[in-house]
């Protein structure tokens, strides 16, 4: 599984970050995690706005800081 976090950095993108690594580790699921700064690569996915997830090329969160729970139902299904 590929995870990416799309922000520029800023507290809610770092706060996303650290959920999407506690869910992973929490599901015991092997993923690769990498942050995107990149606005041009949020365009590729559509997302307009951040902090946004990205599973496995598919934007899955826009907006808003998912909490672990959220995370972890997303990444079960």
């Amino acid at each position: 599984m590929r995870i990416e976090i799309l922000g520029m950095g800023c507290p809610k993108c770092q706060a996303t970050e650290q959920n999407v690594r506690k869910a992973v580790a929490e599901l015991g699921i092997d993923a690769e995690i990498r942050h995107v700064y990149d606005p041009k690569e949020f365009a590729k996915y559509g997302v307009l706005v951040t902090p946004a997830v990205v599973v496995d090329g598919q934007a899955k969160v826009s907006g808003h800081v998912p909490t672990v729970e959220e995370l972890k139902r997303l990444l079960r299904g």
